[in-house]
């Protein structure tokens, strides 16, 4: 009931952060829930983290896959990172008005970011070969913190055949339109790579 509460929170949090500082584009707002609340979900329709994991979302803008997935899963830690300070100002602003206490809001670049995490999620931050590079050595191996081992869960939309050959790492990738319904759905994906 608790965490039915903070979703529903979040539609007039965004809508009234949004005004002060443009994190979701305007035709977006209207479509929170589904193509940033439901669509960060899809992650935990692929690997449900186990309580203690710790999890790096990378580039989180106003706060997804990150926020939404905390609110999901209670007592896992998430961090979520994005080196525009005012992104990460929201972050903690919505989280703290939606009782959310188990998200950290860091601005930083991931490169500069300290520690290891068992899991990095992200949203279409940046070409997956780039991306890994920013993040593989944060990345503790393990098979303990969550339904799949440890690593990478990415969202990502249209043909990625060239950009994933060119990751040179083994992946999985989830079509979303298996999980959800719905035309937004259509060519987005959740790609997985094991550490």
């Amino acid at each position: 009931a608790v965490q039915r509460e903070r979703f529903a929170a979040l539609g007039a949090l965004y809508r009234e952060w949004n005004d002060r500082i443009n994190v979701v584009s305007r035709k977006d707002i209207d479509q929170l829930y589904l193509r940033h609340v439901l669509h960060g979900l899809a992650i935990a329709k692929v690997c449900a983290f186990h309580p203690g994991a710790r999890v790096l979302d990378v580039g989180c803008g106003g706060g997804f896959p990150g926020i939404p997935l905390a609110i999901l899963f209670p007592e896992v830690r998430f961090t979520l990172v994005d080196s525009i300070g005012k992104k990460i100002r929201v972050v903690r602003e919505i989280s703290r008005a939606a009782g959310i206490s188990n998200v950290e809001g860091v601005h930083s670049r991931v490169e500069q970011m300290p520690g290891k995490f068992d899991f990095v999620v992200s949203r279409a931050v940046t070409e997956m070969k780039t991306f890994i590079g920013w993040v593989w050595d944060k990345i503790d191996r393990g098979e303990a913190a969550g339904t799949l081992p440890n690593g990478i869960l990415y969202l990502k939309g249209g043909d990625l055949r060239d950009e994933l050959q060119a990751a040179g790492k083994p992946y999985r990738t989830y079509e979303i339109a298996d999980f959800f319904d719905g035309e937004f759905f259509e060519t987005k994906k959740v790609v997985y790579f094991g550490r």
